[in-house]
Formats: C-alpha cells, sequence, structure tokens
C-alpha cells in the first residue's frame, strides 16, 4: 500500500528543501496563504535590500536579528477610515487591538506554514514594547516593519514617518515573517506616495510631526507623542491615530466618500465653540461613549 504524504511530512520537508524556492509560483502560493489568512496586501523583500538602502541601521536589519534569514515577507490589515476618524474613541482603540490580534496570528500561522512546507521561519511581534513607557527611554522597537513594508514594494515613508500606500494611504497595519525561503521581492514603488501637503504635520496635537526641507520624510518628536498616547491610554482611547486620519492619499477615501482637507484643522476649534456642530456630531458622539475624560476632540 502505498503512503500518501501530506506538506507537512518530514519527506515533504526534505523534497522543499531541495527545490529551489526563488520562483513566482511559491511566491503566489504563499501570497494566497497570507490573504487565506487574513491579510489584506502581502509583499515580499530580499534581506539584500536592507544593506542596499543602507537606511536601516546594520543591528535592526532582517539578518542581524536572524541569521537564517534570506527573505522578508510583509503582511498588512486595513484601519477602516470612518473609525479612526473618530479618534480618540474607545472604537478606534477596539479596531487597533483586533488589527494587532490578527496580525499576531497571520504570522504566526504563516511562518509555521512556511516552516513546514520546508523553509524556516519566524515571525516578528507587530509592535516590540510591554507598554507606551518603556519608549520614552528607548523609542524604539528591534525591527522595523515599515521600512520592511517599503522594501517590500507595499508603499514608501511619508511626511509623518508612517508607511504610505496607494490603497489605505498610512491607515493600516503591518507584521513581517523572517524566512530561509530565497524568495523573488516585489517592486518597489519608484514614485513617493507621499504628497507632502503638511496636513499631518499641522494636525498632529502635539507638534511632533517636523516638515524637511531636504527629505520627504520629517523630524519626530518621539517624546512628545509618546507621552500623549500615555494620556489617551490612560483615558481608554488610544492610540492618536491622527496623522493617519488626516493624510489625503488612499483608494479607501473613494470607496468611503471622505474626503480629506481643511475641515480635519477646524474639527477642534469648531467643536471647542460648538460641541454640536453638525458637520462632527458622529464623531462626538463616538468619542463620549466608552471611555474615561471628557474630550470630543
Amino acid at each position: 500500500m502505498k503512503t500518501e504524504h501530506y506538506e507537512g511530512t518530514p519527506k515533504a520537508r526534505q523534497t522543499a528543501r531541495r527545490t529551489p524556492s526563488r520562483n513566482l509560483a511559491f511566491k503566489r502560493k504563499i501570497a494566497s496563504r497570507a490573504r487565506e489568512l487574513g491579510a489584506a496586501l502581502v509583499g515580499v523583500a530580499p534581506v539584500s535590500r536592507w544593506d542596499e538602502a543602507g537606511e536601516v541601521p546594520a543591528g535592526y536589519r532582517p539578518k542581524a536579528i536572524w541569521a537564517g534569514a534570506r527573505s522578508v515577507i510583509v503582511v498588512a490589515v486595513p484601519m477602516l477610515l470612518p473609525v479612526i476618524e473618530s479618534t480618540p474613541s474607545i472604537n478606534y482603540q477596539e479596531m487597533y487591538d483586533t488589527s494587532n490580534r490578527l496580525l499576531d496570528e497571520i504570522s504566526y500561522r504563516l511562518a509555521d506554514w512556511l516552516t513546514w512546507q520546508g523553509h524556516a521561519s519566524v515571525s516578528m511581534p507587530r509592535d516590540g514594547y510591554a507598554k507606551l513607557e518603556i519608549l520614552l527611554k528607548n523609542p524604539f522597537a528591534s525591527f522595523s516593519h515599515t521600512y520592511a513594508a517599503k522594501y517590500a514594494g507595499l508603499g514608501t515613508v511619508g511626511l509623518s514617518r508612517n508607511l504610505l500606500t496607494r490603497e489605505y494611504g498610512p491607515r493600516l497595519r503591518l507584521n513581517s515573517v523572517l524566512t530561509a525561503a530565497e524568495l523573488p521581492g516585489d517592486t518597489l514603488i519608484a514614485e513617493e506616495v507621499c504628497n507632502t501637503c503638511k496636513l499631518c504635520e499641522r494636525a498632529c496635537p502635539t507638534g511632533a510631526i517636523r516638515s524637511r526641507d531636504d527629505s520627504v520624510i520629517g523630524d519626530l518628536d518621539k517624546n512628545a507623542c509618546t507621552l500623549h498616547h500615555i494620556v489617551l491610554r490612560d483615558e481608554g482611547r488610544w492610540p492618536c491615530g491622527i496623522c493617519a486620519k488626516v493624510c489625503p492619499e488612499g483608494e479607501d477615501r473613494k470607496i468611503y466618500k471622505i474626503k480629506a482637507g481643511k475641515r480635519y484643522l477646524d474639527e477642534a476649534a469648531a467643536l471647542e465653540k460648538n460641541p454640536e456642530d453638525p458637520r462632527f456630531r458622529h464623531l462626538v458622539h463616538l468619542r463620549r461613549h466608552g471611555s474615561g475624560g471628557d474630550r470630543i476632540a
């Protein structure tokens, strides 16, 4: 009687190791698996791109974290625009928490699946810090999903230092899988997605984002940003997300029929003058329920 072998058996793994993984068919299979698990966007970057770009310090590059890494698979899930517009609110916090749980599951299950296909893989944490106060002492994660996504062709890094994609602007969350599989990389996006409109800089509640004349990517006062997030966390309505909320980029705006513009800059002053301003009544409703504090803007 002939024994059937499924993909996770030792024989299948041995076969997988003998088969060159640098092929489009296997890459498509990975992308299909990631989407089945819930990823909206999937991209692949060979680890050589970190060295070629020279933007990320050597100790934060994939091979410095795990010597077996040959490729990085980046997955993304969206932050739904009408919900992020309500920030700061418990609604946005719940969506943020949901996206984190989903990303953890996608990356873990994808890494496990790849490993049993014969390609050793590890998933990275999607944030990588235990509490916000730690960021006041060391404002870096061990691995940047933002730059991984850039090198995987998902988008470019904008003024706010968020990844901006054509599909969602900066309204998405990211995670990465380091894998021993040698995969062809996705095409990098050559044209900047950020149009340097400076809405994120002007709308930032702490003035933490500062544009530069010599770079699309701005300077960020990380301590000011973190301290603001600590206040919001203690009120039960974090993260902030204003920079992602106001960004005009993204096809999601067309789908939701929500335009960016001056109304974002008018919102706080308008609500201070009239908390019942009809333009923002639905947002005030969401902010008044389910969390502490009396913030309506």
